[in-house]
């Protein structure tokens, strides 16, 4: 009897030993440097990480969607490689779920409006108010809502935000509710809420 239940015991540690190697520690992933390898993400290195504690002092994420039709993610990131200061991101992805990384970690691309907003309609704004700016924050821009402006993120790139939004909180140690959508901070464009859905989503703690 004691055979069986050792015998018992041994299978369910076998069972479950696959299910905790697929679960990647993405906190380990997140302290390195150069072009690692991120389980699950198809990532597009056009700019390395280097030294963490040498990289620009992040607080918040700015979720972006940009009227860039399909396949647009890559000649975006590949001109903000060019020009990292210039307006846009640093992180791309694409409606097929590619992220491209875009700028060193150390430099700030112009983005966002100021924060602007003040009348609390989307998050509470009396923290958010000209502080989550460019500056702070690092920006995740979404393409492919052209021409519909407000057409969803794809299911792809869903499934990739997923993961990058899990890395980039903890390479630079950013908490849940200051991951924001770019209406939430700025008064944008009245046609449709640009980025709420995915920092929605990603506020979620079992996103």
């Amino acid at each position: 009897m004691k055979f069986r239940l050792l015998v018992m015991a041994f299978c369910l540690v076998a069972m479950s030993a696959p299910a905790a190697a697929q679960s990647p520690d993405f906190g380990a992933v997140a302290r390195g440097s150069g072009t690692p390898e991120i389980p699950g993400l198809k990532l597009v290195w056009l700019a390395p990480w280097g030294d963490v504690a040498k990289a620009h002092p992040w607080r918040n994420i700015i979720v972006h969607q940009t009227e860039g039709p399909a396949g647009s993610a890559r000649g975006g990131a590949l001109e903000q490689a060019k020009n990292p200061t210039r307006r846009g991101v640093t992180v791309w992805v694409e409606t097929d779920g590619t992220v491209y990384w875009a700028v060193p970690e150390t430099l700030v691309p112009t983005h966002g409006d100021g924060a602007n907003r003040n009348d609390n309609k989307y998050v509470d704004n009396g923290p958010t108010f000209h502080q989550v700016i460019g500056d702070t924050s690092i920006g995740v821009e979404f393409a492919g809502n052209y021409p519909d402006v407000a057409r969803p993120a794809t299911e792809a790139q869903i499934a990739a935000w997923r993961i990058l939004v899990k890395v980039l909180r903890a390479r630079y140690g950013i908490p849940l509710d200051r991951v924001y959508a770019h209406n939430w901070i700025d008064f944008k464009d009245a046609r449709y809420c640009e980025g709420c859905a995915l920092a929605t989503l990603a506020r979620q703690p079992g996103f």
